[in-house]
Parts: C-alpha cells; structure tokens; sequence
C-alpha cells in the first residue's frame, strides 16, 4: 500500500472529503464542513486552510472524519492494481 502523501495539495484533498463524508461551508483562515453521519445527524468541523497537507494533519483530518487512509487514497488518487 502506498504511504500518506508528504504534502498533498488543497484541492485534491478538499474534492476527496467532499467525496467522501463532508460538505463545505466556507472557507477562511480555516476551513468549515459539515460531516454528514450515517444516523443522519452533521457534526461541523474545521481543519486549517494550507495549501498543502502534511502528512500528520492529513492523519489527524482523516482519524477526526473517521476515513480509513486506504479509502482516502483509493478515492484520491484511484484504485491501484
């Protein structure tokens, strides 16, 4: 399996947890989503508005949302073979 991304761009991250659990509702210093559970309650959330990730936010975005790293880097960048 391949490893986090070291400084995985905004965009590509933002449309992955759009993707995934979550929708944004604005942008500033942070960024604002709301996370739509499986009971169909939302919980808000904000992670910081970097234009990169490094890979420890990353993981802390990721454990905060739930997502497992395998089913974020299969949606961002595509199954692999």
């Amino acid at each position: 399996m391949s490893r986090s991304p070291r400084d995985a761009p905004k965009q590509r991250v933002l449309a992955t947890l759009e993707r995934l659990v979550s929708e944004i509702v604005r942008e500033a210093e942070h960024i604002a989503f709301r996370r739509l559970n499986l009971n169909g309650s939302i919980t808000p959330m904000t992670i910081p508005n970097h234009k990169a990730y490094k890979a420890g936010t990353l993981r802390t975005v990721l454990r905060q949302t739930g997502i497992s790293r395998k089913a974020f880097l299969e949606v961002c960048h595509g199954p692999r073979s």
